[in-house]
């Protein structure tokens, strides 16, 4: 009788609990999708994953480090800023002028863009928001977001680990 009081007491809960990893892997991984919120001044904060950058128009730029070669593809940042409802283009004036974008990595790296300077029809910088490198999805220490700067001399602003964009407005 002592190995059926041990079956009940150690067996039967282990099988129980193992019965519901499955369950709670699938829910910490729907969870834990990396993403990137889209905050401050903006009319439609949002919240982006790799899925919502997949169905938004992609683009390629190629960055060179130390020799090597790297095509990195995703989503201009002019065009994120849009989605979250900024004004670009001809329509970019007056007091949103006087907005910047703080890029922020899960790292607590941060970085500091004007708008104008994001705005393709204002200037000739590229700005991409990267989920792929060389055709693979970003991931592991660089992150699964990276903002990207292909023109800049140094990569001092290309911001690895990116979680956040936030829109402030100095003058209202």
């Amino acid at each position: 009788m002592m190995w059926i009081h041990t079956w009940n007491r150690f067996v039967v809960p282990a099988a129980v609990m193992l019965s519901f990893a499955p369950m709670a892997r699938a829910q910490t991984a729907l969870q834990s999708a990396p993403s990137i919120a889209v905050t401050g001044a903006v009319p439609q904060p949002l919240t982006l994953t790799a899925a919502d950058m997949a169905n938004m128009t992609r683009t390629s730029v190629t960055m060179k480090n130390n020799g090597i070669e790297t095509v990195y593809e995703g989503v201009l940042l002019s065009d994120v800023l849009k989605k979250a409802g900024m004004k670009l283009g001809e329509a970019l004036r007056g007091p949103t002028l006087a907005s910047y974008v703080l890029a922020s990595a899960s790292d607590g790296y941060q970085v500091l863009f004007s708008v104008g300077e994001l705005d393709p029809e204002m200037t000739d910088g590229q700005f991409l928001v990267a989920d792929k490198a060389n055709g693979k999805p970003l991931f592991g220490e660089t992150g699964a977001f990276r903002l990207v700067i292909p023109k800049d001399k140094r990569g001092a602003r290309s911001v690895r680990l990116l979680t956040k964009l936030e829109v402030v407005q100095l003058r209202k």
